[in-house]
């Protein structure tokens, strides 16, 4: 049986800025602007 990690929101550091080591996925963007955006590799399954 396989068990999927249920992503959460991105941890804050403690002046409250986010987690730059953290990516969002294009349709989180809008609501984390200062985060890298995700990009998916085709070649990788």
């Amino acid at each position: 049986m396989t068990y999927h990690i249920k992503p959460g929101p991105k941890p804050k550091k403690e002046d409250g800025t986010d987690d730059r080591r953290r990516h969002v996925d294009l349709p989180n963007a809008p609501k984390h602007p200062t985060l890298p955006i995700h990009k998916h590799d085709p070649k990788k399954k």
